[in-house]
């Protein structure tokens, strides 16, 4: 494989790719070959990095029909460089980076996954022990790898759970924090893990704590995702837990993506708790506890920062991607700023308490305490957020480009020309938060609202949210983009049109 095609397996701070044949113009490209390389790539890596000369690896995994066939590359790929490896099986993100802070026998680590992507795909995250690797470190990691310049040796290989032990360390903090042993008796809290690894939270910490978890669903892990795609973002996902939450009479509903990085939940009445809802309540919590800064991404609506504000905080967008606002929020921290909280709407959630792991079964664990907290005093976990103002009207749409084109300059100048229509335009304002691309505030007679275009992470979209606090309002602001934006010949608006 040449250095590009090596490259070119890069997702932002992961590698990604088709582990699987059997889906149409969808070819395998996380190859045996690229899998072994990765591994041994990682091992000097990791030598560089740590100092040691042979760093232990922990390697987990996912319920990915390719997951333990990449386990068995990645140590094979590891062992041969002389470094030992230790096979924790199924296993969620978060606990592969907790183990390297836990007295485990690892020095860095790696989690087969590929989060909610379809069944053909899976990927490898890694971490050392201050943290995930950043997309720069991966593309090193990868530039080893076509060089394909490896040391030879024998390495070790054990079995050794970890997920136990995580989830107890949930369980003891619950316990810790409530004052009690069954914190969650005579509470009905069902769980939908999207027969993805998030199924251990029903036995291993909800049972424990006293909870009925009556209604839980799809929790046996099933890399064919038969039910619904694992992932809080998804429709299909979130209409079936929060019907199951309404046919149980449950008191909150929980759902994980399928390595449990993210997560999302439902009140009792069969409402999301999602996106600006779910920001919203852990913020809540937090400032309570202490006032501080809340890392969001800019897609959020102002209805949230008016919220955060209430509340005693200080809402700062930032650009998209959960290691941005991540290492926002440690930046502000490392200036003297106290930021508690950074978190995306797709439930990628990180808090300062919890080494700023993106930690979809911390974050429902947090919530919960909070219910306990509040049922013992006769409160209602969601009157937290019953002062926040919610849009009318959200709407997304995704623009593409024609294929083969200069997307990114193409993109660039899209969003530079709208940023001077919007300064010439009355009823149309930039918004003074301007982090990625340009969202603009819309004017009452003009939509009573906002609209953001930005450009993609990773693809040739154009991306296009809008908000009004008025019904029929983000049609009148999604029109005014869709008058602006036909004279560009290189975007299809076929999707925005069929909005309006």
């Amino acid at each position: 494989m040449t250095e590009q095609e090596f490259l070119n397996l890069r997702n932002g701070t992961d590698v990604r790719g088709t582990a699987l044949a059997g889906v149409e113009n969808d070819p395998v490209t996380l190859t045996d070959e690229a899998v072994l390389a990765i591994a041994k790539a990682f091992f000097v890596w990791a030598k560089n990095k740590t100092g040691l000369e042979r760093p232990t690896l922990a390697v987990g995994h996912d319920s990915r029909l390719s997951a333990e066939h990449l386990c068995r590359l990645v140590t094979e790929g590891y062992t041969s460089c002389g470094g030992d490896v230790i096979e924790t099986g199924l296993s969620s993100t978060p606990s592969m980076f907790m183990l390297l802070q836990d007295d485990f026998g690892a020095d860095v680590s790696v989690m087969i996954t590929a989060s909610h992507l379809p069944w053909q795909k899976n990927g490898l995250k890694f971490f050392a022990k201050d943290g995930g690797l950043e997309g720069s470190d991966v593309a090193d990691i990868l530039r080893i790898a076509a060089k394909g310049d490896f040391p030879s040796g024998t390495g070790r290989v054990t079995k050794k759970r970890y997920l136990d032990k995580y989830a107890a360390d949930l369980v003891e903090k619950v316990r810790r924090a409530v004052g009690s042993d069954k914190p969650l008796a005579g509470k009905r809290i069902l769980v939908d893990a999207g027969n993805g690894a998030g199924g251990f939270y029903v036995d291993l910490v909800l049972k424990p704590l006293g909870a009925d978890t009556t209604g839980s669903q799809f929790l046996d892990p099933d890399g064919r995702f038969p039910n619904h795609i694992p992932n809080p973002e998804n429709e299909t996902a979130m209409q079936s837990v929060c019907a199951a939450v309404v046919k149980s009479h449950a008191d909150f509903g929980i759902i994980f993506d399928t390595d449990v990085d993210r997560a999302g939940a439902v009140a009792p009445d069969g409402e999301e708790i999602n996106r600006n809802r779910l920001i919203a309540l852990i913020s809540a919590i937090l400032l309570e506890e202490k006032k501080g800064v809340i890392v969001t991404y800019s897609v959020t609506s102002a209805g949230l920062a008016a919220f955060i504000r209430a509340h005693g905080g200080v809402h700062r967008r930032f650009k998209r991607g959960y290691k941005n606002v991540i290492n926002e929020a440690k930046r502000l921290n490392a200036e003297g700023q106290y930021s508690p909280l950074a978190i995306e709407t797709s439930g990628h959630a990180a808090l300062k308490e919890n080494y700023f792991l993106d930690d979809g079964a911390y974050l429902v664990t947090r919530l919960l305490i909070a219910l306990a907290k509040r049922a013992r005093e006769g409160k209602d976990l969601m009157s937290l957020i019953a002062d926040l103002p919610e849009p009318a009207e959200a709407a997304e749409v995704r623009l593409s480009f024609t294929p083969g084109c200069d997307f990114k300059t193409l993109g660039a100048g899209v969003i530079a020309d709208f940023t001077k229509y919007a300064e010439e335009t009355p009823g149309l304002s930039l918004a003074p938060d301007n982090c990625e691309g340009v969202r603009v505030n819309f004017a009452k007679d003009a939509g009573d609202g906002w609209a953001l275009l930005r450009m993609s992470l990773h693809e040739p979209i154009l991306p296009v949210n809008a908000e009004s606090n008025e019904q029929g309002g983000s049609k009148r602001i999604l029109r005014t983009l869709a008058d602006f934006l036909s004279k560009y010949p290189f975007l299809n608006l076929d999707t925005l049109k069929k909005q309006l």
